[in-house]
């Protein structure tokens, strides 16, 4: 079992800057894939806006690239946690959404219950 505890959201003018924290608990060591999503007012589905792999590999959101960066802290010892970091800059009224982590391994996908992002203009 994995947790996920997400924080950082709030409301942000347009043009400003964020950094969204996920830290993981539980069986950690098995985690490959960290990611943020998110899910915008009135859609259905969450997008993918950028996901790293377990060796730090980085992909991103087309809409996001060059605002958005991506970074995990991954657990060295068993007391540790596994932290996946979203740096967000250059708001758009368009990032408003609800943002999501989530984290994978062998056959399971976790995620975790979402932070608010606002952008006022």
């Amino acid at each position: 079992q994995v947790q996920l505890v997400e924080s950082g959201g709030g409301l942000v003018q347009l043009g400003g800057s964020l950094r969204l924290s996920c830290a993981a608990f539980g069986s950690i060591f098995s985690i490959y894939n960290m990611g943020w999503f998110r899910q915008a007012p009135g859609k259905q589905q969450r997008e993918l806006v950028a996901i790293i792999t377990s060796g730090d590999s980085t992909n991103y959101l087309d809409s996001v690239k060059g605002r958005f960066t991506i970074a995990r802290n991954n657990a060295k010892t068993d007391n540790a946690k596994n932290t996946v970091y979203l740096q967000i800059n250059s708001l758009k009224p368009e990032d408003t959404a609800v943002y999501y982590c989530r984290a994978d391994v062998p056959a399971k996908r976790y995620w975790g219950q979402g932070t608010q992002v606002t952008v006022s203009s």
